[in-house]
């Protein structure tokens, strides 16, 4: 097969020029799954209400709760009756279990020791 100066005739074929409609609706309007089906007054209302791994709202970073005073001083910080902070505090029977042989050699070539 000769690579000589042929032109490359592509394999995909477009149906016709791009073009861009002259139209486009960008204003803002609720996501069809919203459960309240209406957007927010602002951005910064909406941040005042949202949550994500706690309040979003800067009045918690404004009072200097957060990051500016010692931890000890936020309070103590025991587990309530029922909670636990680790595994190891639970009864015997819901410790963590040791890796057998089998299971390290299994999980260091992959998997291909339990066939062979």
């Amino acid at each position: 097969m000769a690579l000589g100066n042929a032109a490359r005739t592509p394999l995909i074929r477009f149906l016709g020029r791009r073009s861009v409609p002259k139209s486009l609706d960008h204003t803002p309007r609720p996501h069809p799954a919203s459960p309240s089906g209406t957007l927010p007054d602002s951005f910064a209302a909406y941040r005042a209400k949202a949550q994500q791994h706690g309040p979003l709202g800067r009045a918690s970073f404004v009072s200097g709760a957060i990051g500016r005073n010692a931890g000890a001083s936020l309070g103590p910080v025991q587990p309530k009756q029922g909670e636990f902070f680790d595994r190891d505090e639970l009864p015997s029977r819901f410790h963590r279990l040791p890796f057998t042989e089998a299971e390290i050699e299994a999980v260091e070539t992959g998997g291909a020791s339990l066939y062979a």
